[in-house]
């Protein structure tokens, strides 16, 4: 199927007027849905969003010979509409959260790093890096590993967070 400037201005008279992908695909005839969105995004034709949200309903519900009122809130969806991709365009209102922060540690010793090579790390040393691995000063910590893990205890401490203080910082 060619886009011809026919259909293209077709197209465009359509999307102006509202009608869906699916509506405007019907009447051009040959042309599927997916085409037709493709075909408004390469175009960059405005987004057609709502600017008000739908009506809020209203239910009235009655127990026995009691009356309860129903409260009706109406709210307001605001969009500002924006001509072609906006993928690159995203603004955020408020400063990334960190999702995980680093537990403070009170009378922690930190453990002198052995500052082993890689040849030189056994079951039962540390491995927690040291340093840029591209660099010829890296090395790794080397002190007496935990049984159940890669790390000593300081490093594991900070490898390592609880699950249940993981869903509390959600």
């Amino acid at each position: 199927m060619n886009w011809t400037d026919e259909r293209v201005e077709l197209l465009r008279k359509l999307w102006s007027e509202g009608l869906s992908a699916s509506q405007i695909a019907a009447q051009l005839g040959s042309v599927t849905r997916n085409a037709v969105i493709g075909k408004v995004h390469r175009l960059k034709l405005s987004s057609r969003g709502r600017t008000t949200a739908a009506p809020a309903r209203q239910k009235k519900a009655t127990t026995g010979s009691v009356a309860t009122k129903s409260v009706t809130r109406s709210t307001t969806v605001t969009r500002t509409v924006t001509i072609g991709a906006t993928a690159l365009q995203t603004q955020f209102d408020a400063e990334p959260v960190a999702r995980y922060q680093v537990r403070p540690t009170e009378n922690v010793v930190v453990p002198i790093s052995r500052r082993l090579q890689l040849v030189q790390l056994s079951e039962r040393t540390c491995k927690w890096p040291n340093g840029d691995p591209l660099t010829e000063d890296f090395s790794f910590c080397g002190n007496d590993a935990a049984e159940s893990g890669p790390y000593c205890g300081y490093h594991s401490r900070i490898a390592f967070q609880p699950a249940t203080e993981r869903r509390r910082n959600r």
